[in-house]
């Protein structure tokens, strides 16, 4: 598992990072049918939990907060499903270099999925 330092990213940029690293990958994909399909799912599923995690941000109320982060949690593990999918596949020509990408995504799950019965557990104020 990688360790950060002060010079990575912040939780707030490491989505944003994810999806630009998600995209790059798209655009390695190829043309056949099940790559397409594949690029295309993983495009959907990279980018909602940046989103998400943005809505999150600005929720009306702890419950907002939490179902927002619920559904970017739900939107992590399906990346990290898809990224397994092409690097286990291989669609890309270099699978092996999707290590790094599902490393970070899964650190961003546990992320996520350790955030939500925090916040549930805190009192309203």
């Amino acid at each position: 598992m990688n360790t950060r330092t002060s010079s990575s990213p912040d939780l707030s940029e490491r989505p944003i990072e994810l999806v630009t690293r998600i995209i790059r990958v798209n655009k390695e994909m190829g043309k056949s049918y099940p790559q397409q399909h594949v690029a295309k799912q993983m495009l959907r599923s990279g980018t909602a939990p940046m989103a998400h995690h943005a809505a999150a941000r600005s929720a009306e109320s702890k419950s907002d907060f939490v179902y927002k982060l619920k559904i970017a949690l739900k939107e992590m593990r399906k990346i990290h499903r898809w990224l397994e999918l092409v690097r286990r596949t291989p669609l890309i020509l270099s699978p092996e270099k999707l290590i790094p990408l599902i490393d970070e995504a899964d650190q961003l799950e546990r992320i996520l999925n350790a955030s939500i019965p925090t916040v549930e557990s805190r009192s309203t104020k």
